[in-house]
């Protein structure tokens, strides 16, 4: 059983800038996602998935989603089936002049095997350093 779902930003503020994992026997879960602003703008990204191997066969899930906000914003997102498992990517970003803020969230989803999620964020003022963060997590079944 396969879920593929694209999640509002709603549910991206409730995850905020964290990331977790956890494994559980025959199961893995993960999930990444961050916000970065700059001026009158900003971007959020999220990306979580689960997969689980047993005696009743192998079951993967994978949602991503985000949004921007400001001058030019604009996001998207998608999920593929790869054979082997799930890809999904979400990418937002906002720009007003010189400034701009963007996040990028990719996740992978193995098939009874693993998770893995990645987030990129950046923000830049002129005048100023950009700032950026990259959070990474990773979880196995084990199997």
């Amino acid at each position: 059983m396969r879920t593929l779902t694209t999640l509002s930003f709603a549910a991206a503020l409730l995850f905020g800038p964290t990331a977790a994992f956890a494994q559980s026997g025959g199961s893995a879960t993960g999930g990444s996602g961050g916000s970065a602003a700059a001026g009158g703008t900003s971007a959020t990204t999220l990306g979580t998935g689960g997969t689980s191997a047993g005696a009743g066969g192998t079951g993967s899930s994978l949602a991503t989603g985000g949004s921007a906000a400001g001058d030019n914003a604009r996001s998207r997102s998608k999920v593929n089936e790869t054979g082997q498992g799930l890809n999904g990517q979400s990418k937002a970003m906002a720009n007003d002049g010189g400034t701009f803020s963007k996040s990028q969230t990719k996740t992978k989803v193995r098939d009874g095997e693993s998770v893995e999620s990645r987030t990129k964020t950046m923000s830049h003022e002129p005048g100023s350093k950009p700032v950026k963060s990259t959070t990474r997590t990773g979880s196995s079944t084990g199997q």
